[in-house]
């Protein structure tokens, strides 16, 4: 396959209501729920800045605008840190993002579905490849290198080989049913490695599932979904689903599965919320040490 433009842009989708975490989320972005001290859209953002990504692009709603003051500069609260003297704390403010990463917002007027966010992303990236981020799943900085797997391994397979990437992950098949599940012709991937999918399956049952890949929520796409997705047909919830367009870009080229490596955290559910800011809580270099204390005394 013709090699495209390298991937420079990523879109994240954080214009949904967040109706699994309610009643949290009724006045509170899901994406702004913390992990220890540090929201979720911020661990998302830090996963593009460590593959390469330059061009963020935030696709929002109208109550979403802390989401939007979290990545501006907040110049009252900076003077009174450094007023206060609190040099780590102000260090930490400024690097939010870095200085070479570009951070854009667009607006989706009307929840048209997920392949509709990323259309509304179309005018800021232009005519070229780019990655999707799904904010509800955090990708352990533990349990593998950022800058090195997962995601920035995706970009530099698309920028290498020109195939879109679909991060997958393996789950039970008892669970099959709650994900969409990539159908790799029975091919074994290992860790790191991408195969070639046939088709996407949205929540197969058990004994119908092709396989017990689940999509994890990063793409890597070409500029071809863009005319794709435009004229993708409404689908499952009367919504414009980005799988029915990745799907119906497999007709006309290859598209992978890429298998992440090490695991991920779906914060977009309560129970997984609860596990992520447990072992984050535990990692945490000033607070981990006392926070394990404090779990083992709940076991006594």
């Amino acid at each position: 396959m013709q090699k495209s433009s390298p991937v420079r842009k990523a879109v994240i989708p954080v214009a949904g209501l967040g109706t699994r975490m309610l009643p949290a989320t009724k006045a509170i972005p899901k994406e702004m729920l913390p992990i220890v001290d540090k929201p979720l859209i911020q661990y998302v953002v830090n996963e593009c800045v460590a593959a390469g990504i330059k061009e963020i692009v935030l696709v929002t709603h109208s109550s979403k605008n802390s989401i939007e003051n979290h990545f501006d500069t907040s110049f009252e609260l900076e003077a009174t840190l450094e007023k206060r003297v609190k040099r780590q704390l102000l260090d930490e403010v400024q690097n939010i993002c870095p200085s070479d990463v570009t951070i854009m917002h667009v607006r989706q007027g009307q929840a048209k579905g997920l392949g509709h966010a990323v259309l509304c992303a179309r005018p800021l990236v232009g005519n070229e490849p780019f990655a999707v981020v799904l904010p509800d799943v955090i990708l352990d900085d533990a349990a593998s290198d950022l800058r090195s797997e997962n995601m920035a391994a995706m970009v530099r397979l698309f920028n290498e080989t020109g195939v879109s990437q679909v991060m997958v992950e393996p789950v039970p098949m008892s669970e099959v049913s709650n994900y969409g599940v990539a159908d790799v012709n029975g091919e074994q991937i290992a860790p790191g490695d991408s195969a070639s999918m046939a088709k996407v399956v949205e929540k197969p049952a058990v004994d119908e599932a092709p396989s017990n890949l689940a999509i994890v929520g990063r793409y890597i796409l070409p500029a071809e979904i863009w005319e794709i997705l435009a004229k993708t047909p409404i689908g499952a919830g009367d919504e414009i689903q980005l799988t029915d367009a990745i799907d119906m870009l497999m007709e006309k080229q290859q598209v992978n599965a890429f298998h992440m490596t090490g695991k991920s955290h779906d914060c977009g559910s309560k129970l997984g919320y609860m596990q992520a800011f447990v072992e984050y809580g535990l990692r945490h270099p000033v607070l981990g040490k006392d926070f394990a204390a404090y779990l083992k005394t709940l076991q006594n």
